[in-house]
Parts: C-alpha cells; sequence; structure tokens
C-alpha cells in the first residue's frame, strides 16, 4: 500500500532533527516510508506491542487521534492476530496529515508487508473521528501478517480492506470500490489476480467476492489464512475451491449469478451483507475477548512488559492449527503498500 509498482526501500540516514522524539527518554520513532518532520511520542498500548507518536504541528484534534489509538491499538492488534491465527510483533504508528488531509482520506501507508520491514506505519489524521484512525492502522497491520505474501496485489488490498472493515466497524465505507467495478462492467478478476494494489476495479471485484462467500458463511478467519497460504499467484477462483470444495471453474459463474440477483445492485463493498451478518466469527470474537482479558489482568496485577507479551503468545498458541505453508520470502519485492480512496492519485515525495 505506497506509492509505486516498483518502489524500493533505501537505507536513509536521518540528521539529529529529522523525525526526532521530541522528548529525551522517550522511545526513538523508526524511519518512515515518507514522513519527515518531527515525531512526538505519545504512548504505547498497555501490552506494549503498539507505539504511537503524532505530528505536533497538527495541535490537539492529531494529539486526540493519536491518544485513542493507543486506547484502541489492543483490540485492534488482538482482533487481527485471531483472524490470521498467528502472532504479529510490535509496530510504530504514526498520525500525520498525510497527502495534506486530515480527515483521513489520506489513507496508510507502510514499506513492506511483513513485521520487520513494514513495522512502521503512517496514518492520516482523522479530526474528530478516531474510529477511522483504528481502520486505517488495521489496513496496513493486517497486511504484515500477511508474511510476505500478497504484497501488491488485488487479492491481498481486497483481504486487508476487509480486515479493516471487520476490525474497524466499516469506519472507512467512503474507500468503496466495488461500486466502480460495477459501473465499469464487472470485468473478471476473480479467475485473474491483478499485480497492482491501486486498481479498483480488480479491488472491487475482490471485496464484492468476499462479500459472497462471507454470506455463505464462509468468515474472515478462514479467509485470511486460506489466502495467506495461496500466495502472490493465488486466485480468488482458487479460493473459492479451497473453501467451498467446488470446482473453481464455477466461482466466477456462480459469483456474477448471484450479483445479477441483487435487488439493489452494488451501492458499497459489502453488497452481500457478509460482514453485517456475520462481522467475526463467534470462536474469533471469544478468543479475542479471552486475550484481551488475558492483557487486563496482567496489568493489573503489575506484571512487566515482556511477561504480558509472553502471556499474549502463549494464549495465541491454543488457536486452532492452520495447515498453510511458510511463505518462501519475508520481504516484498513487488507492488504498492498504500491504502487509498478509490481514483486518488499518491502524492510522491517526502511528506510531513
Amino acid at each position: 500500500m505506497s506509492a509505486t509498482a516498483s518502489k524500493h526501500h533505501p537505507l536513509r540516514s536521518i540528521s539529529s532533527a529529522e523525525g526526532a522524539a521530541v522528548a529525551f527518554g522517550q522511545p526513538s520513532p523508526p524511519v518512515w516510508p515518507s514522513f519527515n518532520g518531527t515525531s512526538q511520542f505519545v504512548g504505547q498500548s498497555p501490552s506494549g506491542r503498539v507505539t504511537v507518536f503524532v505530528d505536533p504541528d497538527l495541535g490537539q484534534p492529531a494529539l486526540q487521534n493519536a491518544q485513542d489509538l493507543v486506547n484502541d491499538a489492543d483490540r485492534v492488534v488482538t482482533a487481527n492476530d485471531a483472524l490470521f491465527a498467528s502472532v504479529g510483533g510490535p509496530v510504530n504508528v504514526i498520525v500525520f496529515a498525510l497527502n495534506g488531509a486530515t480527515d483521513g482520506t489520506g489513507g496508510a501507508d507502510h514499506s513492506g508487508c511483513d513485521y520487520t520491514s513494514g513495522a512502521a506505519i503512517e496514518v492520516c489524521a482523522s479530526f474528530g473521528a478516531s474510529n477511522r484512525i483504528s481502520a486505517l492502522f488495521e489496513a496496513e497491520l493486517s497486511e504484515c501478517s500477511m508474511g510476505g505474501n500478497l504484497c501488491g496485489v488485488s487479492t491481498g488490498e481486497a483481504l486487508s480492506r476487509w480486515c479493516a472493515a471487520e476490525i474497524g466497524n466499516n469506519a472507512l465505507s467512503d474507500f468503496a470500490t466495488a461500486p466502480q467495478w460495477a459501473q465499469d462492467g464487472e470485468p473478471d478478476f476473480v479467475n485473474r489476480t491483478d499485480g497492482t494494489d491501486q486498481s479498483a476495479d480488480s479491488t472491487g471485484c475482490g471485496m464484492a467476492f468476499l462479500s459472497w462467500l462471507m454470506s455463505q458463511g464462509k468468515g474472515l478467519d478462514q479467509i485470511a489464512p486460506a489466502m495467506v497460504a495461496l500466495g502472490d499467484t493465488g486466485t480468488l477462483a482458487q479460493l473459492y475451491a479451497n473453501l467451498t470444495s467446488d470446482a473453481m471453474e464455477n466461482a466466477f459463474p456462480n459469483f456474477m449469478a448471484a450479483v445479477q440477483a441483487l435487488p439493489n445492485g452494488i451501492t458499497d463493498d459489502d453488497p452481500f451483507g457478509g460482514g453485517q451478518a456475520r462481522q467475526l466469527a463467534p470462536r474469533t470474537v471469544a478468543f479475542a475477548a479471552k486475550v484481551l482479558s488475558r492483557i487486563v489482568d496482567d496489568i493489573v496485577s503489575g506484571k512487566p512488559e515482556h511477561q504480558i507479551v509472553a502471556g499474549v503468545r502463549a494464549a495465541l498458541g491454543t488457536l486452532p492449527a492452520v495447515n498453510r505453508p511458510r511463505p518462501t520470502a519475508n520481504v516484498c519485492t513487488v507492488g504498492s503498500r498504500r491504502l487509498l480512496p478509490p481514483n486518488t492519485p499518491p502524492r510522491k515525495g517526502p511528506r510531513r
């Protein structure tokens, strides 16, 4: 979800002023994908897994966004872990006017699709609407959980947006791409995967297709690990075959028959009500609640940070095993990782 189809990630030096935290003794900010102003440390989530910074030039509204993310971050990471049946690593997040916006429409960005190369996450400030901050954060966090797979391709983009929709309570409805896909003649991106995450048509097809699968009882906690296992070259038709035991050749015809039967057509990213009907699967909700309860209990009992993190990892170790191959590479070499609303050109160059 960043800016160009062939972006590389060079090692950059940082001057004594660039990206510095404003107070001595506070955590140092990482090298951000684009932000090069002053990074003001705001706080860490109770588990210690999420460290949040803000651009102090934006004043109190952005600081409130950042403080709200500190408070909500553990809910997001716990739900994300449950969706992918894996334990994520620590991340840093900065809230600033990404793409010059302060209403969330600047989107979100990170440099890689794992917790090593992609752990520095940028989210657009959204004054007065911190729920959008959490959703933007989840969009990028979910890509880190893809472990180097699905990087910069249409299937991965659709999955990350669906993760943001479910965990972020549909706070990014203005980012919808499925209506554009329908308007442009409903091209088939079920049998082929588009090699970009910046096409509204291919992303929109993926959003509508996953809505259809979820409406048939396939939870996002089933879909996410299955898509990661298929990798960059996997198709939505293969996903359908793996989850339904039906022939992959039937995926697109059955999907299009369902599309044609919609009484109101496609007006949003969840035309089949799959997300509304299910939200998170019951076992996922229960498991997330269990892990969050453990975090709170450990904090109340005064356990140190490393013991809290160890407890979370131990709890997540009881998740049902998911049969999927380990990714063959941990660094993505293709595609962008930039979340933007449809028809919004990504801004190039450094950003404050």
